[in-house]
């Protein structure tokens, strides 16, 4: 849906053009990355399809720690000393989180280390926004389809009402808009600072999450 959303995106803009250009690198470079959003995706709605709304919050708590670290040894990005504070800060709670739980989160490691990574790529990558979706959701659709043809082949699919299916719609602009926003953010601000705003998305899941 989110491969569907773009595509309309990109007709009714007439931004096509660009497709014939995109070179072996570039295709090799936005396969690695919808791996790490591939799987970022299928953690995090295992997670809350599962009950794990609270680790899938812890690993976008770690996240930004992620981000800041990649940031400061990657691109030698060099936060100020309030940012490190922040940092800090968030650093003790998610230690506090991860001793009170009792046991290794590795839902919410998963979702902070291929979340941090996909960033990194999309903050170096030679497409803008909605270009570099586009190639990795057309990676990624191929996978997709197969997954959807196996699970309507068993059954699982079966007894989705209307309601359900535009739920699932729905997915396709909320995913891919945020991944837009991502990505064209990720572009214009320094690593660091786009890790300390992300603390906004996990604060928002925990509530909901309690």
């Amino acid at each position: 849906w989110s491969l569907a959303f773009v595509a309309v995106v990109l007709i009714v803009t007439r931004n096509l053009a660009w497709l014939r250009t995109v070179s072996a690198q570039t295709w090799r470079r936005f396969a690695l990355s919808a791996l790490l959003i591939a799987i970022n995706w299928l953690t995090y709605v295992w997670a809350v399809g599962h009950g794990h709304v609270l680790d899938a919050s812890l690993g976008y708590f770690i996240n930004p720690l992620v981000n800041v670290a990649l940031g400061f040894a990657v691109l030698h990005e060099r936060p100020r000393p309030v940012q490190w504070f922040a940092v800090g800060l968030a650093a003790f709670g998610v230690l506090w989180l991860t001793v009170t739980a009792g046991r290794l989160p590795w839902v919410a490691l998963v979702l902070a280390i291929s979340f941090g990574f996909y960033g990194l790529m999309r903050k170096t990558a030679a497409l803008g926004a909605i270009e570099g979706l586009t190639l990795e959701t057309l990676i990624l659709a191929p996978l997709a389809a197969a997954g959807l043809v196996w699970w309507s082949h068993d059954g699982s699919m079966a007894g989705q009402t209307a309601v359900d299916w535009a739920w699932l719609i729905g997915t396709g602009p909320v995913t891919a808009g945020s991944l837009l926003l991502f990505a064209a953010g990720a572009r214009r601000i320094p690593l660091a600072t786009l890790g300390l705003v992300q603390y906004v998305s996990p604060s928002l899941q925990f509530l909901l999450g309690v």
